[in-house]
């Protein structure tokens, strides 16, 4: 088998309509079935938040960091969100250094890097330099130029409607 087709993809779900998350969520799933070894990492949810996708991943055995505190823009002090985030990088850090995982979830890593709180040319040796079997999805509005001329695949999801326009919060079940 050729190392091209072994080697560990970069994708990077971005943009600003739904199904970042959801479709990085998607392909955990399908990695748990095959047998992989994930861990998933995010950087804006609060650890007080008890989504669905938490849930199920914490019932099939795959780890899970949760390293923000919440909205940025709830934020009561900017230097602990700072802070969290920066935690958040290092356990992430760690975890794709490490070879532990076959897939490597960094849900919504592309705002400390555009709040300029993880710089991006970290990410990007940490992400470059992991070893070939390691996989990494990340998510994210606004993803960062570095971030996508690494990946292997991008996607872009574009906001054509949203029921939240219309005053419709977050649902259980459809959005957490």
């Amino acid at each position: 088998m050729s190392t091209e087709r072994t080697r560990g993809l970069v994708i990077v779900n971005t943009g600003d309509g739904k199904g970042k998350s959801s479709s990085a969520f998607g392909v955990m799933l399908r990695a748990v079935a095959r047998g992989w070894h994930v861990i998933v990492v995010q950087f804006i949810k609060s650890e007080e938040w008890q989504t669905g996708e938490r849930r199920m991943a914490e019932r099939l055995g795959v780890d899970w960091i949760t390293g923000g505190d919440g909205f940025t823009w709830e934020s009561d002090d900017m230097e602990a969100t700072e802070k969290a985030a920066r935690d958040a990088w290092e356990r992430a850090e760690g975890a794709i250094s490490g070879g532990d995982y076959d897939l490597v979830i960094l849900d919504e890593a592309t705002y400390p890097v555009t709040f300029g709180w993880v710089p991006v040319d970290d990410v990007v040796a940490v992400i470059s330099g992991r070893q070939d079997r390691v996989n990494i999805i990340i998510t994210g509005r606004d993803a960062d130029p570095a971030l996508i001329d690494i990946a292997d695949t991008v996607t872009e999801m574009k906001n054509v409607k949203h029921v939240f326009d219309e005053g419709i919060p977050a649902r259980k079940g459809l959005d957490y």
